[in-house]
């Protein structure tokens, strides 16, 4: 598991800000899941949803994406025809190692950039309409990954909060 380090509460550039915000969180998701067993993995949080640790880590496998656009290489398949929100306990070892292969790229294509580097990415509008293509800054990339890191690490910490007690940012 990759150390968690609190972001400076001074950092020396926008840059830094987003760069060390966003791993703050991809390694607080990790360590919701550090110790637990493959059944514990893959607990529901609350019935009826079928959200689990292992749905959001294949989620935000599939969310970091978002970055890959920028190094215009074709994408990777990571879940091989499957319902990304439903993991399976024959896959636990693979959804974590396409996770860190998808944070990879990400890192690599996001540091090969500027912020105000733009790309076109499809967006949703709202449900049942189809998503718009928009140029997107790399900035808001950054912005929007921590949002959802956030918001699912918060899933996260309750999910594993259910499955054994442990609590904590």
């Amino acid at each position: 598991m990759p150390e968690r380090i609190t972001p400076p509460t001074q950092p020396a550039s926008e840059r830094e800000s987003l760069e060390s915000w966003l791993e703050f969180h991809r390694a607080t998701l990790l360590m919701k899941c550090e110790g637990l067993t493959p059944t514990q993995l893959l607990a529901a949080s609350c019935p009826p949803s079928g959200l689990s640790l292992m749905g959001l880590v294949r989620h935000l496998t599939g969310v970091e994406p978002w970055f890959h656009d920028f190094d215009g290489l074709p994408d990777i398949e990571m879940f091989e025809d499957e319902e990304m929100f439903e993991p399976s306990i024959d896959h636990i070892e693979r959804d974590f190692a396409n996770y860190r292969r998808s944070v990879d790229r990400a890192r690599a294509a996001a540091a090969a950039r500027e912020l105000d580097d733009v790309v076109d990415l499809p967006h949703w509008v709202a449900d049942g309409r189809p998503r718009e293509i928009r140029p997107t800054s790399l900035r808001w990339v950054y912005q929007h990954m921590i949002e959802e890191y956030a918001r699912h690490n918060g899933h996260a910490d309750l999910i594993r909060e259910r499955i054994d007690g442990a609590v904590g940012d």
